[in-house]
């Protein structure tokens, strides 16, 4: 039984995460390899993430690199979490969307985000004003250039007369939610929402709850929610593993993050991040990782969780985890 099979849909979470003794190149050729783990393990998708210029992740365009892990897979549906929308041009993306979905025969998912005021937004030549005031008016040109068969603009942003969209596709992106104002902007749209590995069931429930409160009488879509998931014999041995790995990635993958303007750069208290991470997400033996999920689903109602594998630091660690994970923890997960 696959992961898309179920009640429950689960799939795997790709940073991209550059620790420390890997090169760009390997942890991109890695990343691959752990997609097609991840079919091989009987996963339903695998989510790669976006980031420039920093070691937190070393891809730099997450529909690049799925284009080539959907080229080495034939079952597993393959998206990016997310392409960060204030460094692209929203047609651009879309076109790059429209490929993707047209020659894997619909194995490609797009989840967008507004992205942080970094150094991105200085050398993209997009700016800090659209990243500020723009993402609404960023997403509604994505939505329509995914969504007709011509496309044009005349909003602050963005101005240019008709022209056909080729290939016409029918796509609705997944939008990442970290404040109010995203989520009811994703609710304005009927659009479902991508929520962080920093939030745990409680707070997973009451943007829940805030998104159907602005969504009126909008029917849900699925929500997508990422998670740490790392599995070993034991619970302790597991947190113990992620405790020794993930500070060598965090701390200077974070340090990173280099703001565009004046404003200090963001600030986190890497080892209590990380003990977080191990008590609000599956990591643990397979028995606790399938008590976790069920948790989660019961409590908040989601039914499509990505899975972050690569917290162990070695690619050999993170195949490993995919293969444990999809032979331990996803049959039991059947009657959810």
């Amino acid at each position: 039984m696959t992961g898309d099979e179920r009640g429950v849909r689960v799939g795997v979470f790709l940073i991209a995460a550059g620790f420390p003794g890997m090169t760009p190149g390997e942890v991109l050729r890695n990343t691959v390899e752990a997609v097609v783990a991840a079919e091989r393990a009987g996963f339903a998708d695998a989510w790669i993430a976006e980031h420039h210029f920093m070691s937190y992740g070393v891809c730099p365009s997450a529909t690049t690199l799925a284009a080539v892990a959907l080229g080495r897979t034939t079952r597993i549906t393959v998206g990016t979490a997310v392409s960060v929308l204030s460094t692209w041009h929203p047609v651009a993306l879309a076109e790059q969307a429209a490929i993707l979905d047209q020659v894997s025969g619909g194995r490609f998912r797009l989840g967008v985000g507004r992205g942080g005021p970094w150094v991105d937004l200085e050398v993209f030549g997009t700016g800090l004003d659209r990243f500020e005031s723009g993402f609404g008016e960023s997403l509604d040109l994505l939505c329509a250039a995914l969504g007709g068969d011509a496309v044009s603009a005349d909003g602050t942003f963005f101005r240019f007369r008709e022209v056909p969209f080729v290939p016409a596709v029918r796509m609705s992106p997944v939008v990442a939610c970290t404040s109010a104002a995203g989520i009811r902007l994703a609710a304005d749209r009927g659009l479902p929402m991508l929520v962080g590995m920093h939030v745990d069931d409680e707070e997973k429930a009451a943007m829940l709850g805030d998104y159907r409160a602005a969504a009126g009488r909008l029917r849900e879509p699925g929500h997508v929610a990422a998670a740490v998931g790392h599995v070993a014999d034991s619970t302790a041995g597991a947190v113990r593993e992620l405790k020794e790995s993930l500070p060598r990635w965090l701390g200077p993958g974070l340090a990173g993050y280099r703001p565009v303007d004046g404003r200090p750069p963001p600030q986190r208290d890497i080892h209590k991040y990380v003990d977080k991470l191990c008590r609000i997400h599956p990591v643990g033996s397979p028995e606790h990782c399938v008590d976790t999920i069920r948790a989660t689903v019961e409590r908040t109602g989601l039914r499509h969780l990505i899975l972050m594998v690569e917290g162990g630091g070695d690619h050999a660690r993170t195949l490993e985890n995919i293969a444990r994970l999809g032979s331990e923890v996803l049959p039991a997960l059947a009657d959810v």
